[in-house]
């Protein structure tokens, strides 16, 4: 088995979710944190998962997460999937809410990237993934933070992996470029097919996670067939 186990960081009903089904298909045993885990009841009973509150902008608690995954084993597949979004005209954002989203969408990467090398690195294996978005390449108007969050987290998988890949350790970032489809978001009728299945999503990671050394890929853009770019 390439992977025993997986940590998502930042799970909710959407890619978190398919990326859990998809890790629990391959046998490998999966943990969700969250800063909410009282909404993944229902996808743990079905991925056989465990869920860990834990708040991925907070040190101690990311620090506290890893150590207590270290009582049992240490995860050898890491995706960080949690970001913030604050809106509005630069004039009148309120730099407590940037602050808080830079958090989310950056610095907890780092924690929980950095928790993650540390237990990877004496092995000289491990994978892990970024998930980061179309604000990532071009920043949009009135979306600033999000897009310095997302900038940050794409130059914190570039560094790593070139830092990590020669130790046996695949970092790869996912460009998500468009909407995910969800339940209380499907595809409105004019528009077939113009947002992302959650599925296909988990499908591509699977597959980039699954690389042969010999050819990794440290990014990836998914985007649906009709989105412009």
């Amino acid at each position: 088995m390439m992977f025993r186990r997986a940590l998502i960081v930042g799970t909710g009903p959407g890619l978190s979710a398919s990326l859990a089904r998809r890790f629990a298909r391959e046998g490998i045993a999966v943990v969700l944190a969250a800063r909410n885990i009282t909404k993944l009841a229902s996808l743990c009973a079905e991925t056989n998962a465990e869920a860990i509150a834990c708040d991925a902008g907070d040190q101690a608690q990311v620090e506290a997460l890893f150590a207590r995954l270290d009582a049992t084993a240490a995860p050898d597949l890491v995706v960080y999937n949690a970001s913030g979004r604050v809106r509005g005209p630069i004039a009148d954002l309120d730099p407590a809410e940037v602050e808080r989203s830079l958090r989310h969408s950056a610095f907890g990467a780092f924690l929980v990237a950095q928790q993650a090398a540390r237990r990877m690195l004496p092995q000289r294996h491990g994978a892990i993934a970024l998930t980061g978005a179309t604000a990532g390449v071009k920043g949009f108007a009135l979306s600033s933070p999000f897009a310095m969050g997302k900038f940050a987290l794409r130059g914190l998988a570039q560094s790593l992996a070139r830092e990590l890949a020669p130790q046996g350790i695949h970092v790869a970032h996912f460009v998500i470029d468009g909407g995910i489809r969800a339940e209380h978001r499907p595809d409105p009728p004019h528009a077939p097919d113009s947002t992302l299945d959650p599925d296909a999503i988990a499908e591509t990671y699977w597959h980039v996670l699954t690389q042969d050394r010999s050819a990794w890929s440290w990014e990836i853009e998914v985007r649906p067939w009709v989105e412009r770019f």
